[in-house]
Formats: structure tokens, C-alpha cells, sequence
């Protein structure tokens, strides 16, 4: 057999090779979808039978037990509330488990990641931990991707497959860093999202109403990235080097920002969690000294609280 054949080979066993779901939220219903459509055998089951209705009319084939949807593929995604949904569901399971590939993209702490990691060894299968980074409508899309972490040579062996659910992107054999990254992604959006509805709110009190005001707070927000990049060739070298140059932006500068913030929002009859925390990070820094350096400094205080 030459090289053409064994890719097309490779390609037809990629195809068919058949694959469980289980968990049948929005997510895990958009991934069954996407594989479905991608002429794949699916299994699926989800501790509400009737979340499967709609993906077993497509295609899938609800298994009546974890067991038997274990059993039915080589390659088992799991797509559930948390980590300790896993345990549940596979309590009964787990002699089925040896030489299967477990794929959990479920939110949870990056030590529960590499906990599930040890249990899943423990019983003779292969772990992967995955964070999606796309909605569920975005799932098989270009724009969907996926951090992993775990079994590098699993990630290689069903790369095809996970592929289709988004660009898969490998951080390493920690089976915590994929859980990391994605925490560390959605500290940024969940924070996004929180100033963006005190910000409306902040406009409310004037009288703007959110159609008006949301436009507006979205294209600053658009723009965060080009101006954290602006003056720097690799964003977070000079992090790395211990380097907070004050020549665009001064702690001090900030922190009068921030307090502005603070009080606008006061006399608002708003919330103050949100402000007074970032607050908080620039009178840090202002107290220990770091007034005229760049807005990066406030890390040293984040850090300092890990």
C-alpha cells in the first residue's frame, strides 16, 4: 500500500469510527450534531432521556446505560456540568473503561483536571481534558478551537475526529493546563461581560437606553486589544522580563481613573463590587511604590494574592 492509499485509508477509518457522547446540554447536542454530520456512528446518553430526542431524529443512538455507551466507541467525549458528573455517571462503568480514550470537556478547576486524570489511569484509559471556546452554536464552525491537554499521542490518534468539533490547539501533558487556559480565558470574558453591564447600567442612570449604549461599550471593546498591544512587538514580553514602563500610561493615571469610577458609581446608587476591586489593584501597587510605572504593575498585587 503507498503513501495515497494509507491517507485515504486513514481518512475512510477516521469517518466511520464510531464515537460517544455523553451529556446532551446545548454543547453536548451541537458536538453529536457536528459529528452526525460528519457521517459518524454516534452514541449518546445524557441522564435526561429526553434531551436526546432531537440528536437520535438526526442520527445518534441512545444508549440505555453509561455502560453501554462507553462500550459502544474507542472514543468517549464527555460534555458535563462539572468533573464529579463524571464520577457519577461512570461509577458503574469503570470495567468498561480500560483502552478507551476519555475526552472531558467539562468546566471545572484545573486540579480536579489532573484528579481525573489519575482516576481514568487508574482504571486503564487514556485522558484528555479539553476547553471549547466557542458557544454551542460555533461548535464545527472555523471559528471554533479547543485547548487540550493530557495524552499527547490520544490527541494525535483522534485528532481527525476532535478536529471536526474545533481546531484543536495542545498545550501539554499537564492535564491541567487545557483547564487552566480555558479558566484563565473566561476570567476575561466573565470580567468583560461584568463591566459591560455596569457600564450600561452607569449610562442607564442618564437615561441611555441599553440599543444605545451597548453599540458604543462593544466598539471600545473591540479595541482593548490593539491598545493593550500598541507600543509593544510581543504583548507580554516585557511582563515576563519584570519590565512596566510608565512612558504611556502611569499607575497613578489609572488609579485617578479608577477612583473616578468609584465615585461616579457611588453617587449612582450602583454596585460597587466591580470598581472598588479594580480599585483596589492600583492603590496596591500606589502604596508599594509603583505610582509611575506602567498599568502591568497592578500584577505584582494579583500575584501576591494567589
Amino acid at each position: 500500500m503507498n503513501e495515497q492509499q494509507l491517507r485515504t485509508t486513514q481518512r475512510t477509518t477516521d469517518k466511520n469510527r464510531p464515537v460517544s457522547v455523553i451529556g446532551l446540554g446545548p454543547m453536548g447536542r451541537a458536538m453529536t450534531r457536528t459529528l452526525l454530520a460528519a457521517g459518524h456512528t454516534v452514541t449518546v446518553w445524557n441522564r435526561t432521556p429526553g434531551r436526546a430526542a432531537d440528536v437520535v431524529a438526526e442520527g445518534a443512538t441512545l444508549a440505555a446505560t453509561p455502560v453501554e455507551a462507553v462500550e459502544a466507541s474507542d472514543l468517549v467525549i464527555l460534555s458535563l456540568t462539572d468533573y464529579q458528573a463524571m464520577y457519577d455517571i461512570l461509577d458503574g462503568a469503570t470495567a468498561s473503561l480500560a483502552g478507551r480514550t476519555l475526552v472531558n470537556l467539562s468546566s471545572d478547576t484545573p486540579d480536579r483536571t489532573r484528579e481525573a486524570a489519575t482516576w481514568a489511569a487508574g482504571h486503564d484509559a487514556v485522558f484528555l481534558t479539553g476547553g471549547v471556546m466557542v458557544p454551542a452554536p460555533m461548535v464545527g464552525t472555523e471559528a471554533s478551537h479547543i485547548y487540550y491537554s493530557g495524552d499527547g499521542e490520544a490527541l494525535a490518534h483522534h485528532r481527525a475526529v476532535l478536529a471536526l468539533l474545533g481546531a484543536p490547539r495542545y498545550l501539554g501533558e499537564d492535564a491541567g493546563l487545557a483547564q487552566m487556559m480555558y479558566q484563565a480565558q473566561l476570567a476575561v470574558f466573565l470580567g468583560t461581560l461584568s463591566s459591560l453591564m455596569h457600564a450600561t447600567a452607569m449610562l442607564g442612570t442618564a437615561g441611555m437606553k441599553a440599543e444605545e449604549a451597548l453599540p458604543e461599550l462593544l466598539g471600545f471593546t473591540d479595541a482593548i486589544g490593539a491598545i493593550v498591544r500598541a507600543g509593544e512587538k510581543a504583548p507580554g514580553a516585557a511582563l515576563d522580563a519584570g519590565e512596566h514602563p510608565g512612558d504611556l500610561s502611569t499607575i497613578t493615571m489609572m488609579g485617578a481613573t479608577a477612583d473616578h469610577i468609584v465615585e461616579t458609581s457611588t453617587s449612582l446608587g450602583l454596585d460597587l463590587a466591580l470598581p472598588l476591586a479594580v480599585q483596589s489593584h492600583y492603590r496596591h501597587a500606589i502604596e508599594n511604590g509603583h505610582g509611575g510605572d506602567n498599568w502591568t504593575r497592578i500584577i505584582d498585587g494579583i500575584r501576591a494574592r494567589h
